[in-house]
């Protein structure tokens, strides 16, 4: 029968190598070592890519929404009235009033940029990437008491708690005879966040809606809606709907058209990424292909043997298929295991190769995020599976078709 007891017992004894078999073993373990390596290094890579990608998008479109709708001419006037018709587009799960604006922060003769927003407290307690990351102070008197609440590293780098005063110095301040006076005026601290982003925790800064009405000079308008929506992808087919909305023309942007630049070069990069690692899985492959050939010529003696005995061309190749596909197959599985363990625990190792190596290995400041993100894809992983051991299979078929195609009769000429 095929694949029978007597097939598989052959396989397996001939990838146990005798002392003259000893080189032909050496090669089959450095094919199994690097598919178990192609396999492992390939699912780490882009688990960490795609963890990389979530994570930013969670909090790229935590923070700045999906959609923008700002006037064409000035500060939005009747933004209440706007925000309920667009509160009630279906598929839209949030619509914020917002004033923003840039500033220099300043606090113990320490001078940086910060980029502020104006928020009702309703506002930014539904913005939970803020609300539910406050690791000092709190937002309960954010509407009564005139402060502000500011990232973590921003209170560092200015060496701000809460309840220090923070100035915030604006060019957008008093027009006189002389010329526009920047506005100068000092805010006391509410609240502390840390976002796990490095640009937002020391950048961003959130007033009261109404102080930052008066601090930017918009009198009764908004900067504009910030909008969210249940599915980020749908933005395109809201816009048309949004404008039949309005009483007026609006300049609408969404999160594809200000971020389609960076999305689009971590594409380009995790397919490029892909196709470089899957090389390594090919020269395993490659090298199980002149393991077996040399196993082959090694075998030829005994192959010859076994025709004469009655031993079938679809057996002699079915027993070196199975010694080939073994290699790709159990180095496949060691790949997999260290994989997913690997990304299990990829926070704990880095951290530990941190200690030992007295090195910073994830920089928040290059990388944006304060912890490495390591999100396994169920389907990613089952077609990098799947490549390997398609691979592991074809590479075996060439050797064992010659190992059948074997004329006993010319390897025993000589015997």
């Amino acid at each position: 029968m095929p694949f029978s007891r007597f097939e598989w017992m052959l396989a397996l004894r001939y990838l146990r190598a005798r002392r003259r078999e000893s080189f032909i073993s050496v090669i089959s373990g450095f094919s199994l070592v690097g598919i178990a390596l192609g396999v492992a290094v390939l699912i780490i890579v882009m688990a960490v890519m795609n963890g990389f990608r979530i994570e930013l998008m969670d909090r790229i479109l935590g923070v700045n929404g999906h959609i923008m709708v700002e006037s064409w001419n000035g500060p939005l006037e009747n933004f209440d009235q706007a925000a309920e018709k667009l509160r009630k587009v279906k598929g839209i799960v949030r619509v914020a009033p917002l004033v923003e604006g840039q500033a220099m922060a300043s606090a113990h003769n320490v001078n940086t940029g910060a980029l502020v927003r104006g928020l009702r407290k309703a506002d930014l307690e539904s913005l939970t990437v803020v609300s539910g990351n406050i690791i000092a102070g709190s937002l309960d008197n954010f509407d009564k008491v005139t402060g502000v609440a500011i990232g973590n590293r921003l209170a560092q780098n200015l060496g701000l708690r809460v309840g220090d005063l923070m100035t915030l110095i604006s060019p957008q301040g008093a027009v006189t005879p002389f010329g526009t006076t920047p506005r100068i005026k000092a805010y006391p601290v509410l609240a502390i966040f840390e976002m796990g982003m490095s640009d937002y925790d020391s950048t961003f800064v959130f007033m009261p809606l109404k102080e930052a009405q008066l601090y930017f000079n918009e009198g009764r308008g908004v900067t504009g809606l910030e909008i969210m929506v249940e599915n980020p992808d749908s933005v395109a087919s809201l816009r048309a709907i949004l404008q039949a909305q309005m009483e007026e023309p609006l300049r609408i942007i969404d999160w594809q058209q200000t971020n389609s630049t960076f999305f689009g070069a971590l594409q380009v990069e995790r397919n490029v990424m892909f196709l470089i690692l899957m090389l390594i899985i090919l020269v395993a492959a490659l090298n199980i292909i002149s393991g077996l050939i040399m196993l082959v010529k090694d075998k030829g003696h005994d192959i010859a043997i076994l025709r004469s005995m009655g031993a079938t061309q679809g057996a002699i190749m079915r027993i070196f298929f199975i010694t080939g596909s073994s290699i790709g197959l159990v180095g496949t599985l060691i790949g997999f295991i260290v994989g997913v363990l690997f990304c299990t625990n990829i926070e704990g190792i880095r951290r530990t190769l941190s200690d030992l190596l007295g090195t910073e290995l994830f920089s928040p400041e290059v990388y944006f995020l304060t912890q490495m993100p390591a999100k396994m894809n169920a389907d990613e992983v089952a077609m990098v599976v799947i490549i390997a051991l398609a691979l592991s299979f074809l590479a075996t078929l060439y050797p064992s078709w010659r190992a059948a195609r074997l004329d006993p009769v010319e390897a025993l000429r000589y015997e």
